[in-house]
């Protein structure tokens, strides 16, 4: 993060333990839980991606459903504890605010489960900081709300889910 970047954050917590949540949401399929939301596309789906999304340097398309996309590649990864990727080359309307995107995740252990966080560091365009800033962060925060809230129920509902008593 850098001083002119806007990062969003949310959280979201689990039953499941960390190692599993990690497995299932490293490589989880977007188009099932990034659905369109009031002025965003959901994913309709990933194209020439490079390899099982699981280490440093592999690279996929991401396709949106109103048509446009952003490419993305695999940053950090540590194995279940949390990865890291950039967005880039965004089609829509992205591309006339932001750079780019670091997408950042960690999974830590929460007495019974696991608490998830999930940081987009946004990288504004010049000007185009108080945009992303103001009107665009709440939007932007509930979509990625809604996504995570998504991920969740297909953590806890993948078998293999280990339950701490």
């Amino acid at each position: 993060m850098t001083k002119h970047s806007v990062p969003i954050t949310v959280f979201a917590r689990t039953t499941a333990a960390p190692a599993h949540t990690f497995r299932v949401i490293v490589p989880i399929d977007l188009s099932q839980v990034f659905k369109p939301w009031g002025p965003f596309p959901g994913v309709a789906e990933v194209r020439e991606q490079t390899g099982a999304w699981e280490r440093p340097g592999l690279s996929r398309q991401t396709w949106f459903t109103d048509g446009s996309r952003a490419d993305e590649r695999l940053t950090e990864v540590v194995d279940g504890h949390g990865f890291a990727y950039e967005l880039s080359g965004f089609t829509n309307v992205l591309a006339k605010l932001v750079s780019g995107v670091r997408g950042e995740w960690s999974f830590l252990p929460d007495g019974t489960g696991t608490s998830i966080r999930w940081t987009y560091d946004f990288r504004p365009l010049p000007g185009r900081r108080w945009i992303v800033a103001g009107p665009f962060k709440p939007l932007w925060t509930r979509y990625m709300r809604a996504a995570l809230a998504r991920m969740v129920t297909v953590v806890e509902a993948t078998p293999g889910a280990i339950m701490k008593e």
